[in-house]
């Protein structure tokens, strides 16, 4: 298939994108307009310098620059723009629901308060879905290089907000910092209604899998690269239908994979796990959906069907109800079924 035939179907494919750091999806352009606004000063002279900056050899390395976009961040003007620029570009790819993480922690411990960010990041969902037809679930995460103590204290911040949030998730520096270090807060949050996800096996091993499935009692796995390691957890996977948010050009940029080629995607969808594609943080690893979507294929020269079968997951695997999922699964078909 052509290059501009494979960009064309995926294009059409109507999609949903389930982990994306809203954090991540600062652009350089905005990042430099909203310093300048908060009169805020840069570690780059320009945009290209702070572009050039995005070679990432670890997770960490990429953290160290996520951590220092995010210092401009201060006003709910900010966090709204920040949201709506997100929205807006999916929106011209065709993703139709999003499950957007947003890091309290990373704005409060720098005196930014719990209520300007999610206020103005709720603003402009609320915006995406009057105006975009975009439906959303917003899922707070907690750092996990930071204690669980700290994570308490932003659940106690969340709670006046709970019904604007639907689900916690754990995220950052994932080597040393097992999920088993967050039990009781997760415990908590569960019984505040709400549901749970956790990063687990992109660096960490597979023991971490484990642990976020045995201790945190999760619902879903953001990356989850490692499980082919252990055929018992396959299996747990499968029959259970716990779903995997899979981020290619997330893992080929922080070298979890050296080349595209070695991504194990495929494998994972072939063996009947719920694999879904995302992008992650896509302003630093140089793609959203649509750019993930086409790496996989191009390297895997991936058939109409799996492209299917990936949009579909995409949708079994979100928060949406059995009735929208279906709505939004019926789409999915139409559309591949007008293209035979």
């Amino acid at each position: 298939m052509k290059s501009s035939e494979l960009k064309s179907i995926i294009q059409g494919i109507p999609k949903t994108e389930l982990h994306l750091h809203i954090e991540g999806s600062f652009e350089p352009e905005l990042m430099f307009e909203i310093a300048k606004r908060n009169n805020i000063s840069l570690d780059y002279d320009t945009v290209e310098s702070l572009k050039k900056a995005y070679k990432f050899n670890n997770l960490q390395e990429f953290l160290d620059i996520y951590y220092l976009g995010a210092k401009v961040l201060l006003y709910e003007q900010d966090f709204f723009d920040l949201t709506w620029a997100y929205l807006t570009k999916v929106h011209s790819q065709n993703v139709v629901h999003v499950e957007v993480f947003f890091d309290p922690q990373t704005h409060t411990e720098r005196g930014v308060p719990f209520n300007v960010v999610i206020n103005g990041i709720k603003k402009a969902l609320e915006k995406g879905k009057d105006e975009l037809n975009i439906s959303y679930k917003l899922i707070m995460s907690y750092l996990r290089h930071l204690s669980e103590e700290d994570a308490f204290k932003t659940l106690e911040e969340a709670i006046p907000f709970k019904h604007w949030i639907d689900g916690v998730g754990l995220d950052s520096s994932e080597v040393g910092n097992p999920p088993s270090k967050f039990i009781n807060v997760f415990e908590a949050s569960a019984k505040h209604g709400f549901k749970l996800v956790a990063h687990a096996g992109e660096e960490g091993p597979v023991e971490y899998i484990w642990e976020a499935l045995d201790h945190l009692k999760i619902d879903r796995i953001d990356h989850g690269n490692r499980c082919l390691d252990d055929e018992v957890l396959v299996q747990k996977l499968i029959k259970d239908k716990i779903a995997l948010t899979l981020c290619p050009l997330s893992n080929l940029e922080l070298k979890v994979i050296q080349k595209m080629e070695d991504h194990n995607i495929v494998e994972i969808l072939d063996r009947g796990i719920l694999a879904t594609i995302n992008s992650d943080d896509p302003a630093y690893f140089g793609g959203y959906m649509n750019e993930n979507y086409y790496e996989i294929a191009k390297v895997f020269n991936l058939s109409t069907d799996q492209l299917l079968q990936l949009a579909i997951n995409g949708f079994e695997a979100s928060w949406l109800s059995p009735e929208e999922k279906e709505k939004h699964i019926l789409n999915v078909k139409n559309y591949f079924s007008s293209l035979n």
